[in-house]
């Protein structure tokens, strides 16, 4: 359990720079297993998260070696086709090394992801893909098994699930025939996840689009390869100058892909201002309340920018709307929001947000990843001391928080 104590009140002011994507990171590590080939990772952050996955790595038999802000894996020893349990249970996206380990190694044995309690998350939309590309797959005791060699398949997903797109991407490089996804998740994470494999040797066109096609792969031996910025990073630090006031200009961020949420914060008050490699915001004495907000795949506004947007809203003047049309249950951090002082109200998928003066600090307890930071956004907004009780979610996405925002006046241990 970590515990934070953050102190309201204090302007934020200075840069902020954007660590490597976790979202884009982790089919990354997991996709460096499909070939026998070294990879050597730049902008890699330091997080958790990625700290599991390299777990999972060791765990298959790749060597793996860590530097500031870098990574070098090689995969070319044999691979073990088994994960156990403990390491599966730590994040939901350990489901991505399904597909890799299956086109590697012909077989796939690994117990049910974990990851942030958000609701309902099923992997059927992975299985399903993986059948229709002729593995034998069944579910048993918590654990999947997978056998059988690959084949291209046109695969029509049911929504853009961003895990299931990236998990047939990965596998269909080592299958034989080409593939089509329609329907496919347009996140930039999965641009990157492409940009990837196309330098592992694959043959990928259509990323960023709804129709992704797969064809032929030819493995290279080496990939050198440097992670695409956190965009959810980014609109921590802009939701956190707005709910702190102040000036914060936020290295690395790229404006494409963050048009939602700038667009909602300039609606809010806020000067937004892109710059050549980053985004500068200047927050107003007193925010005023958004259109309503409904969260929707990319390039819709993401439902892991919610939270984070809902906290900057909390002393805006008017009634801010959020509808969660993505996840079940992504308004557990609202009881904890009410208990600085918040006045918010829910009714399944949409909560309605009424400004007030302002918030004081209290003990307050995140129950995920994001959840999490909104609670800390809301605490720099705040007056007085906030003890966040966090079961390490804000280390699984956010790189030394403590380290950015002391950076930018923060009062935060």
């Amino acid at each position: 359990m970590d515990i934070w104590h953050i102190r309201g009140g204090r302007r934020l002011c200075g840069t902020a720079s954007v660590q490597g994507a976790k979202n884009a990171v982790l089919p990354i590590l997991a996709a460096s297993v499909l070939t026998g080939c070294e990879t050597r990772l730049s902008n890699c952050p330091d997080l958790m998260d990625v700290d599991g996955s390299v777990d999972i790595l060791r765990c298959l038999g790749c060597r793996v070696e860590r530097s500031e802000g870098g990574m070098y894996i090689n995969s070319s020893g044999p691979l073990r086709s088994t994960i156990p349990h403990d390491l599966m249970s730590g994040m939901r996206s350990s489901v991505i090394f399904l597909g890799a380990v299956l086109a590697r190694c012909g077989e796939a044995v690994m117990a049910m992801p974990g990851g942030c309690e958000l609701g309902p998350r099923p992997i059927d939309l992975h299985l399903s893909a993986l059948r229709d590309m002729g593995a034998h797959i069944t579910v048993s005791a918590g654990n999947i098994v997978c056998s059988g060699a690959l084949h291209g398949a046109s695969i029509n997903l049911a929504l853009p699930s961003v895990g299931a797109t990236e998990n047939i991407m990965i596998a269909a490089c080592r299958a034989s025939g080409g593939t089509v996804i329609t329907n496919a998740a347009r996140e930039p994470e999965i641009c990157d996840l492409a940009d990837y494999l196309r330098k592992m040797g694959a043959d990928i066109t259509g990323d960023g689009s709804s129709t992704i096609c797969i064809g032929s792969f030819s493995p290279k031996s080496s990939v050198e390869h440097s992670v695409m910025p956190d965009r959810i990073a980014a609109a921590t630090w802009l939701c956190a100058c707005a709910s702190a006031g102040g000036e914060v200009a936020v290295d690395g961020a790229v404006p494409a892909h963050l048009v939602p949420v700038t667009q909602a914060l300039r609606e809010m008050g806020c000067t937004v201002d892109e710059y050549p490699g980053g985004i500068k915001i200047c927050a107003p004495d007193r925010l005023r309340a958004p259109r309503p907000v409904a969260t929707r795949p990319y390039p819709g506004f993401p439902t892991d920018a919610q939270a984070l947007l809902m906290a900057a809203t909390l002393k805006a003047e008017g009634t801010s709307v959020f509808t969660e049309n993505m996840f079940e249950s992504r308004f557990r951090h609202v009881p904890e929001l009410r208990r600085m002082g918040a006045e918010i109200s829910t009714e399944g998928r949409v909560a309605i947000v009424r400004g007030v003066p302002s918030l004081h600090g209290a003990p307050v307890t995140a129950t995920d990843l994001r959840g999490s930071a909104a609670l800390l956004i809301a605490a720099l907004g705040a007056e007085g001391e906030t003890v966040l009780h966090d079961n390490c979610h804000l280390r699984r996405g956010y790189e030394d928080p403590v380290k950015v925002l002391t950076a930018l006046g923060a009062e935060i241990r």
